[in-house]
Formats: structure tokens, C-alpha cells, sequence
């Protein structure tokens, strides 16, 4: 193609009349100023709208995904949720998109988050089929319910509910949780990678689990089904056995 031909618009501009480049000019800034005073329309300030960056990885409405590692966050209580959004935000806990997410979020907007995702009810999921030995879910349904005195490792349901579905107001339910998502945020745990207000409980009783155990109660808990009123237990109806700076007694 001819350059003259491409810069054949830009010639016509320059060897305008002055008068004329002007009107060309003034007419170009009355359509920008025209379009700049058109309202432009406002994104709905509700927390539904708010939590989108929450709900494209954890579901609409938190019931979380077929993805193993975006877990449920709907019904949990508002105080683990609060907890765990200022442990993102504080580097207690890593994933760099949640790190990056409530950087610049302030405390009370973090409470609102977990206010609402806590108060979100849709079904759970169903349990998941195991795929390990009935020795393997033996033992961890045995560490669950009853814990290993040997290893000073204090039953799950002692702080999670008979029920598994929490206590409020910042212990977790643990129904509904992908096994590999169990696994691994144990193993965080054990590692110091995931990490709490101390005293750190979690981390006390990782450590004393070994690989099997943490297999076999991740195992078993992911074939449990939620009851029929998943709500966390009532606040103080349960006395941990261990001394948990994110639950103080």
C-alpha cells in the first residue's frame, strides 16, 4: 500500500485552513466532553456484589467447587472465617491470590465477608466414595471420634463437634471438605506453612500425626455426610482440650 495513501487523512488535517482544523477540533472536544457527562452505570453496592472475587473460586454462594483445593466457606462460623481472612492478610497463612486479595481490606470489611458467607446455607455436597483400604478408614474414623492417647492427639470432635460442624464462634465444621484439601491444610499445619494466633493448636496436634493418620483421617472424613441442621454448635458448649489462641476460652 502507498505511504501517501495511509497518511492521506493526516495531510488533509494539516493542509486544512486554520479555521476549519479549529471547528474539526472544537467539534472533536464537544463529543468527548458529551461523552464524559453521560452517567455511566454504577455496579450494585450490595455484599453480593462485593464478594465476587470470592464466589468465582468458592461458588456463588460458598458451597465451594469441585476443585479440591477452594473449599466451603458457606456456613462456617463468621469468627474462623474472620480469623482466616486475617491470617491471608497477614501472612500467617499462603496463597498468594488470597494474600493479594484482602491486602488492602480492612478489618471491619473482612468482617462483613465472613458475616455473610457464614450466614449462607446451600446444600452440601455428596460425600465422597473412599478409595482407601477399611483399615485405612478404621483408623481414621478412630482418631476422629476417640483420638490417640498415645500421641497425645485429642479426639476432632472434641473441638469440631459431635456433629463435625463447628462451634461457634471460630472453630470449623469439617463435613463437606475435599479429602486432598484436608491433607494438605493438615500438612500446612505440620509444616508451619499454615499458622494461627498462638497458641497454635493446629500445629501442636499436626505434628504428632504421621502421614498415615493424616491419609486416613482425611479419608474418612470426606465420606461423611452433613446432618440434617448443619449449624455449628453453640459458643462454649464444648471445652477444648487444648489451648487455641484463635478460640480462647
Amino acid at each position: 500500500m502507498s505511504p501517501r495513501r495511509i497518511f492521506r487523512p493526516l495531510f488533509r488535517v494539516l493542509a486544512a485552513p486554520s479555521g476549519a482544523l479549529l471547528l474539526m477540533i472544537g467539534s472533536a472536544c464537544v463529543m468527548s466532553a458529551a461523552h464524559a457527562q453521560t452517567p455511566q452505570p454504577k455496579a450494585p453496592d450490595t455484599m453480593e456484589a462485593r464478594v465476587q472475587g470470592c464466589t468465582a473460586c468458592h461458588g456463588t454462594h460458598g458451597q465451594g467447587t469441585d476443585n479440591d483445593y477452594f473449599p466451603r466457606l458457606a456456613g462456617k462460623p463468621a469468627g474462623y472465617l474472620f480469623n482466616q481472612l486475617l491470617n491471608f492478610r497477614e501472612g500467617r497463612r499462603k496463597y498468594p491470590p488470597m494474600n493479594y486479595l484482602v491486602t488492602y481490606l480492612s478489618d471491619d470489611y473482612l468482617k462483613q465477608i465472613a458475616t455473610f458467607f457464614s450466614q449462607q446455607r446451600p446444600p452440601y455436597p455428596t460425600p465422597a466414595k473412599p478409595n482407601v483400604s477399611d483399615t485405612v478408614l478404621a483408623r481414621g474414623r478412630d482418631i476422629v471420634l476417640h483420638g490417640d492417647a498415645g500421641k497425645q492427639v485429642p479426639a476432632c470432635v472434641a473441638c469440631h463437634g459431635s456433629s463435625l460442624t463447628g462451634m461457634e464462634p471460630a472453630i470449623p465444621g469439617l463435613v463437606g471438605l475435599h479429602p486432598d484439601y484436608i491433607s494438605a491444610q493438615l500438612g500446612a499445619w505440620r509444616s508451619g506453612s499454615r499458622r494461627a494466633i498462638e497458641p497454635d493448636c493446629m500445629h501442636t496436634i499436626a505434628t504428632r500425626l504421621s502421614d498415615e493418620d493424616v491419609s486416613a483421617v482425611a479419608a474418612w472424613l470426606s465420606t461423611q455426610p452433613a446432618p440434617q441442621n448443619p449449624v455449628p454448635a453453640p459458643a462454649r458448649s464444648l471445652k477444648t482440650p487444648l489451648a487455641c489462641g484463635s478460640e480462647p476460652q
